[in-house]
């Protein structure tokens, strides 16, 4: 049988095409911390998951590697989707609520052929939270990534290093599409060095040591905040206070994770204040919700300067947009029918990434021929290109007029602003 990580002719030709519908799925996609992956060794990365599909999808873009992962094991039940799912270079683990028959029989064997990967050195990725969530936090880690990192230890530590790399990635927003994406790599774990530093210890204790080392690293990779019944109220806090300038994606992280400093210091020197402030910030979070406008709106100064050129703006492209939506079509009838037919939200960008990719190379392919045949030559490649970029204007100035109303609103809106003003008296939202 070959190995999971084996070349494939249609894999590799797919591969970038796949990769380029990622990176069109997002207005900024940046990389940091590519100097933390070890030039030399056996890999295992592990990352937070908080998008779905979305966040494998991303990793697979950030290099041309191969690369292989792991997912859960129930979505490997049906054989023929199972055989895909090995095509795609994806592996399943199981967890006990999968049975603890699959829990110790299966999971064996992809352990062994994991740390075969490890060994040819092709990078592996695993999502160590073993389930998705749309927050700014991180659940309890399994143990899946430190058994896969010490067999590798045990079979080949003497020949290279085993390393356990964090990887955090920051969505500008986990449901909208073309949204932003930050992918963060940080300092990474020498599992060989840690096992010959603590020779004595169990291996029990020593997966619980490198459980809390990996979750610490990883919690500082994104803009972290515990779970816990004030979360809504310090990540509103964070996105008012941080979204009041352009930045780049690092820039932003930064802020966000210092924002979040202050306010949990804030939290833990004066408890009561802080409670009192959660409470009030909780309610405009609801009146602003309710009112359908955008925290964006409520971050930025001159509400009203903004929204006078913004409507000048959505004037302007009004006519491209209305050419982009009837060109576009197939796309977003498609993506809105079965999200509005979306029990889980997280999965909206998902959904969107693959109606796009499937659909947009026939559009492109139909339209370019239909031009070449009916239009001048000089016609048909403006065409061409107006039709390669038509779904991505369409859903950028969606987007665009989404905030221009979402600020009108906001202007004109003298209650809530009077809201916000006795907020602003907490220095914690000046």
């Amino acid at each position: 049988m070959s190995k999971i990580q084996d070349d494939d002719k249609l894999y590799s030709f797919l591969r970038p095409f796949v990769d380029h519908h990622t990176y069109r799925s997002f207005t900024h996609y940046k990389i940091v911390g590519r100097e933390n992956i070890p030039a030399a060794g056996a890999c295992v990365f592990g990352s937070n998951h908080c998008n779905t599909l979305m966040d494998a999808l991303v990793l697979l873009a950030m290099s041309r590697q191969k690369k292989v992962f792991i997912a859960r094991g129930d979505i490997f039940s049906n054989r023929h989707t199972a055989k895909i799912l090995r095509w795609l270079r994806i592996l399943p683990i199981y967890r006990m609520r999968d049975g603890i028959n699959s829990v110790r029989d299966k999971n064996s064997g992809t352990i062994e052929q994991a740390v075969d990967v490890m060994h040819d050195e092709v990078p592996l990725y695993l999502f160590p939270e073993a389930a998705h969530r749309t927050k700014h936090s991180l659940r309890p880690l399994s143990k899946g990534i430190f058994h896969i990192a010490l067999d590798a230890n045990r079979k080949f530590g003497h020949e290279k290093p085993v390393y356990i790399v964090p990887v955090g990635i920051e969505y500008g927003d986990y449901f909208r599409f073309r949204s932003t994406v930050l992918v963060n790599y940080g300092k990474p774990i020498n599992v060989t060095e840690y096992m010959q530093e603590h020779k004595d210890e169990n291996e029990a204790v020593i997966i619980n040591n490198l459980k809390a080392v990996l979750a610490e690293r990883m919690a500082s990779l994104i803009s972290y905040i515990p779970d816990n019944e004030d979360y809504d109220a310090i990540w509103e806090i964070t996105k008012i206070k941080s979204g009041r300038m352009p930045m780049t994606l690092k820039m932003r992280l930064d802020k966000n994770k210092s924002c979040i400093a202050e306010i949990l210091g804030f939290k833990e020197r004066e408890p009561d204040k802080a409670g009192e402030l959660f409470q009030k910030v909780n309610e405009f979070t609801r009146h602003r919700k309710k009112e359908n406008i955008s925290v964006k709106s409520v971050a930025m100064r001159t509400p009203l300067w903004r929204t006078m050129w913004k409507t000048l703006l959505v004037l302007l492209g009004l006519p491209l947009f209305v050419a982009s939506a009837v060109a576009s079509c197939p796309i977003w009838i498609t993506a809105s029918f079965i999200l509005n037919n979306l029990k889980d939200k997280a999965f909206r960008n998902t959904v969107n990434v693959c109606v796009e990719l499937l659909m947009h190379p026939l559009i492109m392919a139909t339209g370019v021929t239909l031009l070449f045949c009916l239009t001048p030559w000089q016609y048909a490649i403006l065409g061409s290109i107006f039709l390669y970029y038509s779904y991505v204007f369409y859903f950028d100035y969606s987007e665009y007029v989404r905030l221009w109303t979402s600020d009108l609103r906001w202007t004109l809106n003298k209650t809530l602003r009077r809201e916000f003003k006795q907020l602003r008296l907490f220095k914690h939202l000046q």
